[in-house]
């Protein structure tokens, strides 16, 4: 009998901001040579570092203390550190900072000479030359996570090389920073209303994997990016969700918990 791979913490941010038009959210495409999904379209993300769990990275969050974002994720303990990964993965993978200054102030970057400098810094963080932490220590600022909310917790089927255990976060775009892939891990940057993302998917001409589709349909219906938020706000128990993979008749299937023929 094959091994049974335990899945990775992993967490990802559904990025939203409005437009005249509805609200967008951020999508990547991830490089077609990824081990894990090439060639889709998902939102940033990536697994959990030790890093993330670190005291040095709790010292550098705004708004939750551990035990409440554990409590959040119904989790004993670590919960802070699926928060921090979510936003290291969004700064790294599309080059937004969800942060402020000591004071609770928002980091803007108004000026040319920031840009640069994060810019600079995000390569070093990419290329291993700088610890994220690190940097967040340099300029003095703290990861805000006050507008971060929970939405989702899905798992990757038993069968894949690799396996996530994944927490989906909302959070609204920084104002005044532009997103931009890492032409590594991923390779194209997209704004897109989520309806408009179902239905190129349904065309063929956006690859997605299941949770993404399923995400974005539960989030399609609404008006704006705040509504978005409240959404996830209401939840009161985030149900984990672990599809499983089966051949009916010759052809693959996914089903859900509560499928028929989920628990044979």
């Amino acid at each position: 009998m094959a091994e049974i791979l335990s899945p990775r913490p992993a967490a990802t941010v559904i990025t939203v901001r409005d437009r005249s038009n509805g609200y967008e959210i951020l999508m990547l495409r991830r490089n077609l040579n990824s081990d894990f999904v090439g060639g889709a379209y998902v939102f940033p993300g990536g697994r959990v570092d030790e890093a993330d769990a670190g005291p040095a990275a709790q010292r550098r969050t705004l708004g939750l203390t551990d035990a409440e974002a554990s409590r959040r994720l119904s989790l004993e303990g670590g919960g802070l550190a699926y928060y921090v990964a979510c936003l290291r993965e969004l700064f790294e993978e599309a080059g937004l900072l969800i942060a402020c200054d000591e004071d609770g102030e928002p980091v803007r970057l108004r000026d040319d000479e920031s840009v640069l400098r994060f810019a600079a810094s995000r390569r070093e963080v990419n290329a291993g030359t700088l610890n994220f932490i690190s940097m967040m220590e340099r300029e003095r600022l703290l990861l805000d996570l006050r507008g971060l909310e929970y939405v989702a917790h899905w798992v990757t089927p038993v069968g894949p090389p690799r396996r996530y255990d994944t927490r989906f976060f909302v959070a609204l775009a920084p104002s005044r920073q532009v997103a931009t892939h890492d032409a590594g891990e991923t390779v194209a940057d997209q704004w897109i209303r989520p309806v408009d993302a179902l239905e190129a998917y349904a065309r063929g001409e956006l690859e997605m994997i299941f949770p993404t589709i399923r995400n974005l349909e539960a989030i399609a219906h609404l008006d704006s990016s705040l509504e978005v938020l409240e959404y996830a706000r209401s939840l009161k128990n985030v149900a984990r969700v672990e599809p499983r993979i089966v051949t009916r008749g010759g052809e693959v299937a996914i089903l859900l918990p509560g499928d028929d023929g989920y628990d044979d």
